[in-house]
């Protein structure tokens, strides 16, 4: 009986992750096209999806690197793109607590946006289904996100400009903006951080997306206090 569960777990997970892997392919193509004119070598460009794993922080990192500039200073813009990723540490520790100690290491390396997006959503769930939940969307984001980087290495630079595909990475967030707003404070903290993070658009090493989000979690924060 618990096999079926276990199955109807991993479906639910896999459903609930499409939504968010199809905006991610043209990322990943766009990335794929950013490592081929950087300059930098494809199968180390191709090799920052796994490791790094973090399509802004990669985006960011190759960039910098294609356009020249020192590696220390190409790094740290990722990290400061990445910073927001503590966050997402900091509000599912209570969950992660529950788990075992691999879980507890090895499921860090998985949180990126829309796993945090859709971790949340099943935060207060039995831990054991929490679990395979995770682990079964998380490897399904990995998977086909190091496919798509490898993909846009072969089909990015033969793709007309005019198809646009850096589109897909507003588009992409916006997905995962839409469902994680399910409550008054979130909805606050998303505008105050974007606000922030458009106003700080020119500051250095994109320091303006610490900014916004440090002043949307701030926000979430207090309105989540004036609803109680």
């Amino acid at each position: 009986m618990r096999a079926v569960t276990d199955d109807r777990v991993i479906r639910r997970a896999l459903l609930e992750a499409l939504p968010l892997i199809v905006p991610a392919i043209p990322f990943g193509l766009v990335l794929g096209l950013a490592i081929t004119e950087s300059g930098i070598g494809n199968l180390v460009g191709w090799s920052s999806a796994p490791i790094v794993y973090a399509g802004a922080a990669q985006l960011t990192l190759v960039t910098l690197l294609g356009g020249g500039a020192a590696w220390v200073a190409a790094v740290a813009a990722a990290l400061v793109v990445n910073l927001r990723h503590a966050m997402y540490s900091a509000a599912l520790a209570p969950t992660f607590q529950q788990q075992p100690r691999w879980f507890r290491l090895l499921a860090p390396y998985g949180l990126i946006d829309q796993m945090f997006v859709l971790a949340m959503l099943r935060k207060d769930e039995d831990p054991a289904d929490f679990r395979r939940y995770y682990l079964a969307a998380g490897t399904a984001f990995a998977i086909f996100w190091s496919a798509a980087v490898g993909l846009g290495l072969l089909v990015g630079p033969v793709v007309p400009e005019q198809w646009h595909l850096e589109f897909a990475i507003p588009v992409m967030f916006a997905g995962v903006l839409v469902i994680g707003l399910d409550e008054r404070p979130k909805a606050v903290a998303a505008v105050v951080a974007g606000a922030v993070a458009v106003a700080g658009a020119g500051l250095p090493s994109k320091s303006g997306l610490l900014l916004g989000a440090t002043c949307g979690v701030l926000a979430g924060v207090l309105a989540d206090r004036g609803r109680r």
